[in-house]
């Protein structure tokens, strides 16, 4: 890719997903179910609290959750890898 990608639009969907709208247009829903679910780390598994995985922000074109406690590269974001 020759343009840095950024995240534009995160939309809560339902259940562990959420829509991303990227700044080249591109768009995806990505489940982030089977990571959380799969981890062993606290830190993680309690994002199995739906309260608490809604509770997410965009910050500088990446989507992340209290203050980076939980966050995805970019890339794989954008090719739907996690």
């Amino acid at each position: 890719m020759d343009k840095y990608i950024s995240i534009e639009r995160a939309e809560y969907v339902g259940g562990y997903k959420i829509f991303l709208k990227f700044n080249d247009e591109k768009e995806r829903v990505v489940d982030f179910e089977r990571f959380i679910t799969k981890s062993v780390h606290p830190d993680i598994k309690k994002y199995l609290d739906l309260g608490l995985f809604k509770k997410f922000a965009l910050a500088h074109g990446e989507i992340e959750w209290n203050d980076y406690e939980l966050a995805f590269p970019i890339y794989d974001l954008y090719r739907g890898e996690i």
